[in-house]
């Protein structure tokens, strides 16, 4: 009788899995103007505020408030992270923006404190404030707990002045996004959704420099007892880059984007390339400095994510606009070195076209989802970057060698320009053969 019901159940669970799989993958799911309004998942309670999130292309999704009673707008995408929204929240990257999270269950471990390591920098988050516009969830958990926990979810978006709303079909949400790509939503609290026309207007907060916003606005050490110099350009860097660099012996000056950086290049060891928001073509400043340092800097130069985007934009390349973007901690990665395959970090809504690579530059990462490029290198000189992110915080760990490797290199090119500036003094001072002897004896 057991295996009669367990086989009856599994066939009930197999139907009902088609059903909605053929539900969900049909054409006719798909938002249009005949089932452009989507009810709440779950009734909007008479505590609760009712909210709407209103995207530009007309669908409506209705539930309830769990945040700032304010209204927002911004670019709908979404991540497929299962944890880390503390740290997602945090991530200068998505400023400007409206971040669904496909995970159901959202809220259930609380806020953390905000406790700081060794080097000054929040241990829980990734820049100092909330930098998205809004959240979106499908179940808002009420009730948190964790040992680290110090205010819930809602408390901490609604000091922040960030919406947030719960309640919301997000794989309806999720699947619209991704049959027509990220666009412009509104996110407000109210019984009706924003109106636009004459005295509401569509604002679209990429169309501003985002890096700008995000971006330090003079220069900060961090370790200053470090045995390796960094110079890193901040085009809206995540609190975990720093503490990696700082925890691998690196002294690291953070600054502004648009800093003349090539007039103090020749002080470090290393160039480090940050990631950012938006659109990397708000930053030509940076590119036109990354175009001089190729001029005369031979030590390493190292960029992730938007610095991906903005040392290919200096090599040659080209970067467009991805349909949806990638966004969340499971994205798979080919490194065309080996030929292995690496899960990694990513949140980006741009991408280089590595279609024509310039003469002395090699693609070195693809994504195994997409094709879209992942990563580029010097075929002779020290520069590389990725797209993903290697300090992953939250995420996988596959690629955190990477900056641990970009701090050890610049440290062995410090000490062979060290030596070669040696050996030229011993030369001049005693001659080549006693100098060569001094040397040999040296090492």
């Amino acid at each position: 009788m057991f295996s009669l019901l367990k086989t009856s159940t599994f066939s009930s669970l197999r139907f009902s899995s088609y059903k909605l799989s053929a539900h969900f993958s049909s054409s006719a799911f798909k938002a249009t103007v005949s089932n452009a309004n989507f009810r709440a998942v779950y009734p909007v309670q008479p505590h609760q505020d009712t909210a709407h999130l209103q995207l530009k292309t007309g669908q409506v999704f209705t539930g309830a408030s769990f945040g700032a009673k304010t209204a927002s707008i911004g670019e709908a995408v979404f991540t497929t992270s299962l944890v880390g929204y503390p740290e997602s929240m945090t991530d200068p990257s998505y400023r400007g923006q409206l971040l669904v999270f496909t995970q159901p269950l959202i809220g259930n471990y609380g806020v953390p404190s905000r406790s700081r390591d060794e080097f000054g920098l929040l241990e829980n988050f990734e820049s100092e404030q909330i930098q998205c516009s809004g959240i979106i969830v499908s179940d808002y958990a009420q009730k948190y707990s964790h040992w680290n926990a110090v205010e819930s979810l809602s408390n901490w978006c609604q000091r922040s002045g960030i919406p947030a709303i719960t309640g919301v079909d997000t794989r309806a949400l999720v699947h619209l996004l991704r049959g027509q790509g990220s666009t412009l939503g509104a996110l407000n609290v109210g019984k009706d959704p924003i109106t636009f026309g004459s005295e509401n207007k569509w604002v679209d907060p990429t169309a501003t420099n985002l890096v700008d916003q995000v971006s330090i606005k003079s220069p900060r050490v961090y370790n200053p007892t470090g045995r390796v110099n960094i110079a890193l350009i901040d085009c809206g860097v995540k609190n975990n880059i720093i503490r990696l660099l700082c925890q691998s012996n690196a002294r690291v000056t953070v600054f502004p984007w648009n800093y003349d950086i090539v007039s103090v290049a020749n002080q470090f060891d290393g160039i480090f390339i940050s990631n950012g928001p938006g659109s990397p073509s708000h930053c030509t400043t940076t590119v036109n400095n990354i175009k001089k340092l190729f001029e005369f800097y031979t030590r390493p130069i190292f960029g992730i994510c938007m610095g991906n985007q903005l040392l290919g934009l200096a090599a040659g390349l080209q970067v467009y606009k991805l349909p949806y973007g990638n966004r969340g901690h499971n994205q798979p990665v080919i490194d065309l070195s080996n030929n292995t395959c690496v899960i990694t970090s990513q949140n980006h809504g741009y991408a280089l076209d590595d279609s024509n690579v310039p003469t002395g530059w090699a693609r070195s990462f693809v994504n195994a989802n997409d094709g879209s490029n992942e990563g580029i290198c010097h075929t002779s000189l020290p520069y590389w970057s990725v797209q993903f992110h290697p300090e992953a915080c939250g995420g996988p760990l596959d690629t955190g060698y990477m900056i641990r490797d970009f701090v050890e290199t610049s440290f062995a090119v410090k000490e062979s320009e060290w030596r070669k500036s040696e050996a030229k003094l011993f030369d001049a001072q005693l001659g080549t053969q006693e100098s060569e002897k001094l040397q040999m004896a040296l090492q």
